[in-house]
C-alpha cells in the first residue's frame, strides 16, 4: 500500500446486493477482489470491510517501518505531494475538453475512452506538479486548435 506512505486512505464499498455504480467506480483510483472459494464465491459487506481494513493496516504498518509491501523504500520527505481529488477531477474534465476541441473522438462516444484514461491517469498516482504539466499540455493543444481552426489564440 503505497498510499499509506503519502497520505490518508479511503476505501469505498458498494451496496450488499448490487456492489458500486458505474459512475462510483470511475472515480476510484484502484479496484480490488478478494479471493474466495469458488464453492462460496461472495462475501457479505461486513466480512468484506474486515478483510480489507485488516489487510490495509498491515500495509501501513510495514509502511511506516520504511518499507512499503512493494520492496520499495518510501518516498522522500520532500517529495512532491499527491494531486488531491479536486485537483485530479479538475483536469479530467479539462482532458476531456480538449479531446473535443481537437475532435480526438470523431463523432463517437467518448466514454469508453475516458474511462480507459481515467484509469491510466489514476494508476499513475500523479503528483500537484505532473498535473499542471499535463493541463499545461492540454491548454497549449486546445490553443492549437483554435488556430488551425482560424479563431484566435
Amino acid at each position: 500500500m503505497e498510499a499509506c506512505a503519502r497520505g490518508p486512505v479511503a476505501l469505498l464499498f458498494g451496496r450488499e446486493r448490487t456492489g458500486l455504480e458505474n459512475e462510483e467506480l470511475q472515480r476510484c483510483h484502484a479496484s480490488v477482489g478478494i479471493p474466495t472459494d469458488p464453492g462460496f464465491s461472495s462475501l457479505n459487506l461486513a466480512a468484506a470491510v474486515q478483510v480489507l481494513s485488516y489487510e490495509l493496516r498491515l500495509a501501513c504498518l510495514e509502511a511506516t517501518a520504511g518499507q512499503m509491501p512493494s520492496g520499495r523504500q518510501m518516498p522522500a520527505p520532500d517529495e512532491e505531494p499527491l494531486a488531491t481529488v479536486d485537483e485530479l477531477e479538475r483536469f479530467f474534465g479539462h482532458l476531456g475538453q480538449a479531446l473535443d476541441d481537437i475532435d480526438f473522438h470523431k463523432g463517437r462516444a467518448p466514454e469508453m475512452v475516458m474511462a480507459r484514461l481515467r484509469r491510466l491517469y489514476l494508476r499513475a498516482g500523479l503528483d500537484a506538479r505532473e498535473v499542471k504539466i499535463l493541463r499545461g499540455i492540454l491548454s497549449e493543444a486546445q490553443r492549437m486548435a483554435r488556430l488551425a481552426r482560424g479563431g484566435q489564440a
